[in-house]
């Protein structure tokens, strides 16, 4: 498995820079409101040291009320601008987090398929559930916390220098500890949790290939060894785990440890400069209150530091969706001919031994070719290179003389449709289901098409077409999701289809009849079917029989049947002795 790319720190901060030029007069509106509350926040300390400051000198209990009627009025205007200011940012980062959605989807769909399969279905679910989640969380909460905190902090430290400058280093205290402890976590944080997703990812693609192969790992005795991989990655998932667990308990009681220092602080040295009468007992009560008001916005930023970390490296992980090349948009013109043609075809997988080698064929308009030969021939790799998924590392695969691989994705699957024993049944119902592969289909035609592949259980549903599907609604049976899969093959209606054991997941007389109904509907265009049940091979004008990655026979199935060369020996295994 080759994961897909993780973007570096400079992608990520152009993203979020990105993000606040769009967002320019949405982030400003809400900056203006959390510093106006923050300063009415401030209002309160201040007007207590007033308060100290006017009772010693005599003041009577009229401007004691005065003071505090104009301290409730501030606390009054700081919960309404608080609460205006989150309002915004709310709105702010729901927008945010539905942009990143889309802009993930549409990355996503761009990547090409071949990417995809390389990297696995673990890595892009892990990327597509809880990175986009994190992120999501850390735009909606941690980015406003984190904000308001910053400016919460500052406008405190700043409140108290102003009440007097040596005041104001004492509630700089705690602040060498916090630096320290933070420059430690950071160097080290970033690196943690995307080794952490990481392993997330590789345990997800992990637990989905045994859940997806349980058969085949039954089958053939493999149950010891999926469970020594699945075990190992939830051990390593566990020691990333472990690793960034570490960082959080030392920095969090580092950070908590120095909270205190500097309400410490001034008590202590501003006893010494109230007796030297260098400050007033107000200054030195209201100093100590700003220092211990200052606890709460260092832990929000502390404690959301962290889980910046998260939603930074989960940043990462989504952005490198985008930075894998698109599907190259093509260069050629739709080919004036449908003549598939192979010309010398080696192919190999990254890593590997070529799977094919130097594979000839030439598929006419109109030809029904059935390719069969063993597990492991190379059979699925040359449907994907005709299909144009894959290219060939040597030689050409041409659709009427253009390489299919230079031809508009848009149009070779127009004109190529690959379709696998692979299937997904989209939450939604049957008729949007059936219009991905053609928008304007009608409902006539959607039922057509059903009917040309066998799906007889479509009269039962409860609401035809409008019948729900997926999670939480109708769930259909491998079969019947397969059907469908068909169906929408006969809605988009190429002219050259691929069925790579397009019905392994029917049951042998279901698929006999669903290809017998295809092959009536499908006249005319050009098939080639990947066989493992042989009555395709029998039903084929050709048949091409691979073996190591190369064609070892090729002509029809009475022919190679005559021949008496591994064809033959495959269908009198397959089939007895009848012919």
């Amino acid at each position: 498995m080759k994961a897909l790319p993780v973007a570096d720190t400079a992608t990520v901060r152009r993203s979020v820079a990105e993000l606040a030029r769009t967002e320019k007069r949405s982030l400003s509106l809400a900056l203006a409101l959390y510093v106006a509350a923050a300063v009415a926040g401030l209002a309160a300390p201040w007007l207590v040291g007033r308060i100290v400051d006017r009772v010693t000198a005599g003041a009577t209990a009229s401007d004691v009320d005065t003071y505090a009627l104009v301290m409730a009025g501030c606390v009054l205007a700081q919960i309404l601008l608080f609460r205006t200011a989150q309002n915004v940012g709310n709105k702010f980062g729901e927008r945010a987090n539905a942009r990143l959605r889309e802009d993930f989807v549409a990355r996503t769909l761009r990547l090409p398929i071949a990417v995809v399969e390389r990297a696995g279905t673990g890595d892009l679910a892990t990327r597509s559930s809880v990175d986009v989640a994190t992120v999501g969380n850390a735009v909606r909460q941690v980015v406003p916390i984190v904000l308001i905190s910053a400016i919460q902090l500052l406008l405190v430290i700043t409140a108290v220098f102003l009440l007097h400058p040596l005041l104001g280093l004492l509630i700089l205290a705690g602040a060498p500890t916090s630096v320290a402890v933070a420059r430690w976590y950071l160097r080290r944080a970033p690196q943690a949790y995307l080794a952490e997703g990481e392993a997330s990812s590789e345990l997800t693609e992990s637990l989905t290939a045994t859940a997806e192969g349980a058969r085949t790992v039954e089958a053939l005795r493999l149950t010891e060894e999926r469970t020594r991989e699945g075990t190992a990655r939830i051990a390593r998932q566990w020691t990333t785990r472990r690793a960034t667990l570490a960082l959080r308990s030392v920095f969090f009681p580092v950070v908590e440890s120095g909270y205190a220092l500097p309400a410490a602080a001034m008590l202590l040295a501003g006893g010494f400069f109230l007796s030297e009468g260098w400050v007033t007992l107000g200054a030195v009560v209201a100093a100590t209150l700003y220092a211990q008001q200052s606890i709460e916005p260092i832990d929000h930023i502390m404690i959301f530091l962290e889980q910046a970390q998260r939603g930074v490296a989960s940043l990462a992980r989504v952005l490198g969706i985008g930075l894998v090349a698109p599907e190259p948009r093509g260069v050629a013109s739709a080919p004036p001919g449908q003549r598939l043609t192979v010309r010398g075809a080696r192919f190999r997988y990254a890593g590997g031994q070529d799977v094919l080698h130097g594979i000839d064929l030439e598929v006419r308009p109109g030809e029904r070719l059935a390719i069969v030969g063993p597990s492991g021939a190379g059979k699925s790799t040359l449907a994907r290179l005709l299909a144009g998924i894959d290219a060939p590392r040597e030689g050409e695969v041409s659709l009427g003389g253009v390489p299919v691989t230079d031809l508009d994705p848009a149009e070779r699957r127009r004109r190529i449709a690959l379709v696998t024993q692979e299937h997904h049944v989209f939450i939604g119902t049957l008729r949007d289901n059936l219009a991905f592969s053609a928008p304007g289909a009608t409902d006539d035609d959607m039922r057509g098409a059903l009917a040309a592949v066998g799906a007889d259980w479509y009269a039962d549903l409860p609401d035809g077409l409008d019948t729900e599907l997926g999670d939480g609604a109708r769930a259909l049976n491998p079969a019947d999701a397969q059907q469908v899969a068909l169906a929408r093959l006969v809605l988009a209606d190429p002219h050259t289809l691929i069925l790579d054991e397009a019905t392994a997941a029917l049951d042998p007389t279901t698929a006999r009849r669903t290809e017998r109904s295809l092959g009536a509907v499908l006249q005319g265009r050009t098939v080639i079917a990947i066989a493992h049940r042989l009555y395709t091979a029998h039903d084929a004008d050709r048949v091409a029989v691979l073996a190591d990655g190369r064609i070892s026979e090729l002509g029809s199935h009475d022919e190679l049947v005559r021949a008496g060369g591994a064809y033959a020996a495959l269908w009198r295994s397959w089939h007895g002795d009848k012919a």
